[in-house]
């Protein structure tokens, strides 16, 4: 086997969405503790192996509708650069290493978090098996997933998560899932090839709908957050709010992508290529730094 298609099946570009387990450490201002930042770098590798894992079967069961597909033809499994055999070998052995990794350097946390990504694994085996097929519970699955990536951040850690870091995931998640469903509809109206089996139980007027409820909730959700008074107590600064511009200005630009540019089939594409909301994330993430790690510490 060549490396490319290797690399390619376990799509590392993905792995940038266990990012989530590093919030809590940036929210409880504990980004200088090394110690900390090992546990959750390992946790990070851990899940990272085990959801290249999930893709591996993902792509295997999945291998004769992705021929169907316009892009996901090109995929390793699909397009015969690796065989169904020689996939499932890659499949178990990233889910061992994943095991492994925590057996090893996990802390006292590992056993914990083995768990978790057991749970997580087994939810998106489920997932590839049966659940995708049931329109609303498929989005559900994958926003409870970046849910267990920050609640593995605060056990790897020992961090208390407050419900509005669990709320607002799991709100942020859900809006982008169903932006990429809204991407599969699209391309079934214009092709007539349904991407997934329940691609016909959406429309783009009842997807349209939703994505307009689920941002507005989400930015009036992370608004009572800034100025709840836990909060502001807790980062001992009453300027939280103003990093909801950088919030509200990166949902509506992404809006904007997958309504106008109808480019939301690839959430991590478009995170990594689009520099205004690139830019967005950035002045959220600094906003905060300083408000945490500068203004605190005077």
């Amino acid at each position: 086997m060549k490396l490319t298609p290797i690399i390619q099946l376990l799509r590392p570009q993905q792995w940038s969405k266990n990012g989530f387990i590093f919030l809590p450490l940036f929210f409880n201002g504990q980004l200088g503790n090394i110690q900390l930042l090992y546990a959750c770098f390992i946790a990070f590798v851990a899940f990272s192996l085990a959801g290249s894992s999930i893709y591996c079967f993902n792509d295997i069961w999945d291998v004769e509708a992705d021929r169907k597909h316009a892009k996901k033809c090109r995929r390793p499994i699909a397009s015969g650069a690796i065989a169904t055999t020689e996939g499932y070998v890659i499949q178990m052995v990233c889910l061992a290493a994943s095991i492994l990794i925590l057996s090893l350097w996990g802390g006292e946390s590992k056993y914990v978090l083995a768990g978790l990504i057991l749970f997580y694994y087994g939810m998106n085996m489920a997932y590839c098996l049966i659940l995708k097929r049931y329109p609303i519970v498929d989005v559900m699955v994958i926003s409870i997933g970046f849910v267990l990536r920050v609640l593995a951040g605060g056990f790897a850690t020992g961090i208390y998560l407050s419900e509005w870091i669990i709320l607002m995931t799991f709100l942020l998640a859900l809006f982008l899932a169903f932006a990429k469903r809204r991407d599969d509809v699209v391309l079934y109206q214009n092709t007539g090839i349904q991407p997934r089996k329940n691609t016909h139980r959406y429309n783009l007027d009842f997807i349209n709908q939703v994505m307009t409820v689920v941002s507005a909730i989400t930015i009036m959700a992370y608004i009572m957050y800034t100025v709840s008074p836990d909060v502001t107590q807790r980062f001992n600064s009453q300027y939280v709010y103003l990093t909801s511009v950088f919030v509200l200005a990166g949902i509506i630009r992404y809006l904007q992508v997958t309504i106008v540019d109808l480019k939301s089939g690839d959430p991590t594409k478009i995170l990594m290529c689009d520099r205004f909301i690139q830019l967005c994330i950035i002045g959220w993430i600094l906003s905060f730094f300083i408000i945490i790690y500068i203004v605190n510490e005077r």
